[in-house]
């Protein structure tokens, strides 16, 4: 079996996600999800109704599957009260992106956006805020 060689941009990205540490892997989890959501979103200018369910569909997809892995890796025993709430917000995101996917209307796209957006700056702020290396934030989500 012969394996495709990697372009550049893969084979960065492979290595990114293997020399990260937990807290930076969920920080490019929330990049993903707001990359996808984006282009969800620039699938409502599209004039092909083809294209247009595609393009809105797989990238919600895509997005949830990222909301559903950052809250599947909630350690609800030691991440106390805060995953509590994460738990309540992922649950609720991906709510509002299924039914912006359903009946294709892009306020719940619009709105998680934002979420994630708040979500993401937060995560990166307590990630550059680390006094220990070591320790890392994804003890709430590890």
């Amino acid at each position: 079996m012969t394996h495709q060689p990697l372009n550049p941009w893969q084979s960065y990205r492979r290595i990114a996600t293997q020399t990260a540490t937990p807290g930076q892997l969920v920080l490019m989890l929330f990049d993903g999800a707001l990359r996808f959501l984006e282009q969800a979103r620039g699938g409502f200018n599209l004039d092909d109704p083809g294209e247009f369910n595609l393009t809105i569909n797989n990238n919600v997809l895509r997005a949830q599957a990222i909301v559903d892995e950052l809250n599947g890796s909630l350690d609800m025993s030691r991440g106390g009260e805060l995953s509590a709430h994460l738990r309540s917000l992922y649950n609720y995101i991906d709510r509002r992106l299924d039914e912006s996917n359903r009946t294709k209307t892009p306020e719940g796209i619009k709105e998680s956006i934002d979420r994630l957006t708040t979500l993401r700056a937060a995560w990166a702020e307590m990630l550059s805020g680390s006094q220990d290396p070591t320790r890392s934030p994804a003890a709430i989500a590890a």
